[in-house]
């Protein structure tokens, strides 16, 4: 029975290489269950990345933690994500998605255990690594199986949940963490945000066994394990800089990282390049193909222009305008309520209008993004978070409209035994521009600053922030010409190009 049973709604379809043939849920349930046991793991994600942010002090105040081990609380999470998800991705091709999802699901279970146990920070960190591990493992397997299991609008439905999921997720994750930390649930104060893991990640292991499709790749034998070390060194040579400089005020060892992690970079494409008949970690005929790479592109855009705007705007409500922590929390969920609709709205397109609808969201982000910088640049010391409602809601209504649409149609072209990969690069993308746009602070705000902390200089800093992040999307746009035209274009296939 064809995975459209999603929807029970005819397909529309869009020309991909052939695949070898995968597992399918056997019914409109099983389909269903499915798709909700993958967007569930999505979502463990995706709030295990936010949630600790509001329950930094009582971890501080419980374990004695000091600032740095305050840092490395996330950056001991993200760092071994992002270094992993590449291998992550292959792995699945090799021994099949569904095992290593389940796989990395135990790991990120076991981990989140670690977690409410610990009683000092150096156990927690580690904790925290081991998370990400599992995370590495999981995440990659998400989209690989989202694109091998469904087909047509079933699939391009699924891809738009996918891309709501990660919107409700960054409204859940702050305050899941705040109601949870100050319930202080049987006196465990901070434990629960990571012990609540438990149950869910159980449900995935016994709900994945038994629903979720086994799928593998058909050319892939073996894991290439001198690309494995050789992606993952580069991208620890690259990110932790990024990540750490401005801690440090960029000494001369954050370069130096950095040139040698764009040198192992590019010995591991020659590498690659050595190996396409080889079984590669990243098959490079990956890029031959103008959707996948445009939308590569288009993610590492989305990631650097996310990173510049989420931690400068934080930083203007609260410095620039006075916002209490709780006041600018509200300006972050009025943004994700927006991100919310736009992601809902993408998802009931079923795909119809394939490039048009997350270039329609970037335009809608672009326009409200012009206008909110009018708005701060009015020099309004006083600007309240109602009359910033409309701009802040629409800007996250445009991004919302680009996620799930935008990892559809980049990988609509990608064959199913290179799934894997595809889908660790594409996230491995956001990740690395995330990192760089929070580097990017540096030279475009915290400088234009001075170092002052009185309230103009932020607002003003901010203001530029802005037209910088209008200009990202601006390129963002101009790359989804890249993707898949709709079915009813001039060229009349959708995805011919």
């Amino acid at each position: 029975m064809s995975s459209s049973a999603l929807g029970d709604e005819p397909q529309h379809t869009t020309q991909r290489p052939d695949h070898p043939p995968t597992g399918r849920p056997k019914t409109a349930l099983a389909a269903r269950i499915a798709l909700l046991v993958l967007l569930t793991a999505e979502l463990m994600d995706i709030l295990d990345q936010s949630v600790i942010l509001t329950a930094l002090p009582a971890i501080q105040e419980s374990t004695g933690a000091g600032p740095a081990a305050v840092q490395w609380l996330t950056t001991g999470y993200s760092l071994p994500v992002a270094v992993g998800l590449i291998t992550g991705g292959r792995l699945g091709d090799l021994h099949g998605r569904r095992r290593i999802l389940l796989v990395g699901t135990a790991v990120f279970t076991t981990a989140s255990l670690l977690c409410g146990l610990a009683t000092g920070p150096g156990v927690l960190i580690g904790a925290r690594a081991l998370q990400g591990a599992g995370v590495a493992l999981m995440i990659p397997q998400v989209l690989a199986t989202l694109h091998a299991t469904f087909d047509g609008e079933a699939r391009s439905k699924a891809f738009g949940l996918y891309g709501a999921v990660l919107s409700l997720a960054n409204v859940l994750g702050p305050v899941l963490g705040g109601l949870l930390t100050e319930a202080d649930l049987f006196g465990l104060s901070w434990r629960p945000i990571f012990l609540v893991n438990m149950p869910v990640g159980l449900a995935v292991l016994l709900l994945g066994r038994r629903f979720v499709p086994e799928s593998t790749g058909r050319k892939a034998d073996r894991l290439d394990l001198t690309g494995m070390l050789l992606s993952a060194l580069a991208v620890v040579l690259i990110l932790f800089p990024l990540t750490e400089g401005r801690a440090h005020h960029w000494p001369l060892w954050c370069f130096a990282m950095l040139a040698t992690g764009l040198l192992a970079l590019g010995v591991f494409l020659r590498h690659q390049r050595g190996r396409q008949h080889n079984a590669p970690l990243v098959p490079l005929s990956l890029f031959r193909g103008r959707p996948f790479s445009g939308g590569l592109a288009a993610q590492l855009v989305h990631g650097l222009l996310c990173g510049l705007f989420f931690m400068t705007w934080t930083l203007y409500l609260q410095r620039g305008l006075g916002m209490s922590p709780f006041h600018a929390a509200l300006a972050f969920v009025l943004l994700s309520l927006g991100e919310l609709a736009g992601a809902t709205i993408a998802a009931r397109s079923g795909g119809r209008f394939a490039r048009r609808m997350p270039q329609a969201g970037v335009l809608v982000a672009l326009a409200s993004m012009v206008a909110y910088a009018v708005q701060a640049g009015g020099g309004q010391a006083d600007l309240s978070l109602v009359a910033m409602t409309a701009p802040v809601v629409l800007i996250g209504f445009g991004l919302g409209m680009v996620s799930g649409p935008l990892a559809d149609l980049s990988l609509a072209g990608v064959p199913s035994e290179e799934a894997g990969a595809a889908s660790g690069l594409f996230n491995t993308a956001m990740h690395l521009g995330i990192a760089l746009g929070t580097a990017l602070t540096a030279l475009v705000f915290f400088a234009a600053t001075g170092g002052s902390a009185d309230a103009a200089p932020h607002r003003e800093a901010f203001t530029g922030v802005l037209w910088w992040v209008g200009g990202l999307l601006a390129l963002m746009w101009a790359l989804m010409f890249c993707l898949p035209e709709p079915v009813n274009s001039r060229k009349g296939v959708h995805g011919a190009e």
